[in-house]
């Protein structure tokens, strides 16, 4: 039978995952060493989990309100609030989501029409391009570079933009890099923004993960651009809750109706046990002064420095990322670029790193490394690495 008639040609030419051809590998094969998974090695928070189970125990298995438990949404505005001086109407600017994900596909598809275009910073995290094919739009990349520590510039954006220009993402701190952008950058990206009157969906989920000085500033806070922002988030990373599927979009309140109801069709909400969970972990977070989060990005920070001097040490040349858990190392001299740096690392060394092609063209010369891993495993990781490269080096 012929499927072919029968399928969406959009989703039909879209690629699979870049990422997961390597994760699968890794799976099969339990020598293999995997420093590919975006996923936090440490447990939900003790109470989260106690909240969920709770919930079910007491029968708290029905739908929630399209929106979301309304005591969580307003736990997310005093968060937001408290942690960012962002301020959001629990009631009228905040929804419940299934992961970050959803509402990243969401806020697309409330705001595309067919042939809009958004602009999408490269690298950048997989999903960002298939999402906007499958809405109808067409991503359009805003190359970033090293010498710019990935940052995107103004100048970069201003050169992406065209009459067709709809929207920006804006995914900071940022996966694969590790970038992130200060609140000079910020400025600079909003006098573009307002100059060219867009949108930006502001990807920050990894929020919570800055290193040294560096703290995250979020979009919605610099001058004016709250009202044409919609801001996503969520507790995969910050809480280490990724199975729990537990996200959230705040936007102005006529663009939050209209992802409202694009949800309310195909999702209806989110688990209601996972909610109860994510209540509790802010909750707690309030309740320790986010000294569980503190504790979690210390000990990432000591893995990051670890990565960043061994990597450099054995001559994979490595900005100093300041966000997220991610290490971004080039990998020309080498004589490879990062998709057989990667193939011939994962078939000889038994090492799963991910190909920086995966997240767009300018990606790759380079592979994505994460530290969401103990520092044994990082370190034995390390060594084969340094043997592979010996054996290739260039220079």
């Amino acid at each position: 039978m012929n499927y072919e008639k029968y399928l969406s040609k959009t989703v039909m030419e879209i690629p699979p995952s870049g990422i997961r051809k390597f994760f699968d590998v890794a799976d099969k094969d339990k020598e293999v060493i995997s420093l590919g998974v975006g996923e936090p090695d440490f447990n939900t928070p003790w109470c989260a989990s106690e909240a969920g189970i709770k919930s079910i125990q007491k029968g708290m298995t029905h739908y929630t309100s399209n929106s979301g438990l309304p005591a969580l949404r307003e736990q997310i505005a005093k968060y937001l609030k408290s942690r960012f001086d962002v301020e959001y109407e629990a009631e009228k600017e905040i929804f419940i989501t299934v992961g970050a994900s959803e509402a990243i596909y969401l806020a697309l598809r409330a705001i595309l029409n067919d042939g809009d275009e958004v602009i999408v910073p490269e690298p950048s995290y997989v999903s960002y391009c298939p999402s906007v094919a499958m809405c109808g739009g067409k991503a359009v990349p805003a190359k970033c570079y090293v010498e710019d520590e990935f940052r995107l510039t103004a100048k970069n954006l201003e050169d992406a933009i065209t009459p067709k220009t709809k929207a920006l993402i804006l995914p900071y701190p940022n996966n694969p890099t590790g970038a992130i952008m200060p609140r000079k950058s910020l400025e600079e990206i909003a006098k573009v923004v307002k100059k060219h009157d867009i949108l930006v969906l502001s990807d920050e989920i990894y929020c919570e993960m800055t290193y040294g000085e560096a703290r995250h500033t979020s979009f919605a806070e610099i001058e004016g651009m709250k009202e044409r922002t919609v801001l996503i988030n969520g507790f995969s990373k910050a809480f280490a809750m990724t199975g729990w599927r537990v996200g959230y979009a705040c936007a102005p309140n006529e663009i939050f109706k209209q992802m409202l109801k694009i949800h309310q069709y195909i999702i209806m909400c989110a688990s209601t046990n996972s909610q109860y969970a994510a209540l509790s972990a802010l909750k707690g977070g309030f309740e320790d002064g986010f000294a569980e989060i503190k504790a979690m990005v210390d000990e990432y920070d000591m893995r990051r420095r670890f990565l960043v001097k061994r990597l450099n040490g054995m001559g994979l040349t490595c900005f100093e990322p300041k966000g997220a858990f991610y290490v971004f190392p080039c990998v020309k001299s080498t004589g490879m670029d990062g998709e057989e740096f990667a193939n011939k690392l994962l078939q000889e060394n038994k090492v799963a790193v991910v190909p920086g092609s995966a997240f767009g063209e300018s990606g790759k010369d380079f592979v994505r490394i994460s530290y969401a891993y103990s520092l044994a495993s990082l370190k034995k990781a390390m060594d084969k690495i340094e043997e592979f490269v010996k054996k290739y080096r260039k220079n």
